[in-house]
């Protein structure tokens, strides 16, 4: 079993950028959703409200974060200086700090989505905590602004055997993995408890519960329709504490931060579930 891709998001709910390598940090892969859009009152945007937001493109640059929005483009500057002030922002269940950028880039944003917003970034020292009750270290794992947990990964597997039962096959990037694996059988993913990539062990903390981005065409940046939540919850939902839920993909948290992992590394399963 094969890493087969490496993906980040820097700007939550942006578009993705394809790595061949990348450092695993303790709040997820680096640069991996550090910034975010957020409204006058500091609450987080994402696709599920603005799906046009899959249509920024982002890239990485030596001194920055390149944006793209049809013919324009906006470099965002890694440099903190000249930055904003710091405020109060809200993601899911956890409000926490972050520092907001300048007006420029907020006014750049606000014309892209046509919504007035503003662009986050996560301080050095902001601390967002993983839910407890699946933390490796209780109340020591962070998160950056992903929605709960650092990392999340899918085998190729899985994909195909969810194509397999579609009209219209659709890509991976409907899922905005983190990390990809080939040579694993379908859901291989849901028994393993711990695995090794490079020299990076990840425990499996919980399946990730899917929602309605998964029907969103991340090139275009509109719905698809129900797919493929229609033909997962035929064999990939669950009930749980009054609630059902779509699985696909686990998410995971990093024994050791600050390893570089690379496309091609082994993926070696430590333990599985009993």
């Amino acid at each position: 079993m094969q890493l087969s891709e490496i993906n980040i998001y820097p700007i939550k709910s942006l578009g993705g950028i394809s790595l061949n390598e990348s450092v695993v940090e303790e709040k997820g892969l680096q640069f991996d959703r550090r910034w975010m859009l957020v409204d006058e009152n500091g609450k987080f945007f994402t696709q599920r409200e603005f799906p046009k937001m899959a249509t920024l493109k982002v890239s990485l640059e030596t001194d920055g974060l390149r944006v793209s929005a049809q013919n324009d483009n906006l470099l965002i500057p890694f440099s903190e200086n000249g930055a904003g002030e710091e405020i109060q922002v809200e993601i899911w269940n956890s409000k926490l700090t972050a520092q907001t950028s300048e007006n420029t880039i907020n006014e750049w944003f606000s014309d892209a989505l046509q919504t007035n917003c503003r662009l986050v970034r996560m301080n050095q020292n902001s601390s967002r905590q993983v839910n407890p009750i699946y933390a490796v270290r209780k109340f020591q794992d962070t998160v950056s602004f992903a929605d709960g947990y650092p990392v999340l990964l899918i085998g190729e597997g899985s994909l195909a055997d969810l194509n397999s039962k579609l009209e219209n096959p659709i890509p991976m990037n409907r899922f905005r993995p983190n990390l990809v694996v080939k040579n694993s059988e379908a859901f291989a993913e849901d028994t393993w408890k711990s695995i090794k990539i490079g020299e990076t062990i990840f425990y499996i903390v919980k399946p990730s519960e899917r929602c309605v981005m998964t029907t969103i065409d991340q090139a275009k940046g509109v719905s698809d329709g129900k797919e493929p939540l229609k033909t997962l919850a035929t064999y990939r939902l669950v009930k749980k504490d009054g609630a059902s839920k779509i699985l696909f993909g686990q998410n995971l948290i990093a024994e050791n931060a600050g390893e570089m992992i690379k496309i091609g590394d082994k993926a070696e399963v430590l333990e599985t579930k009993e």
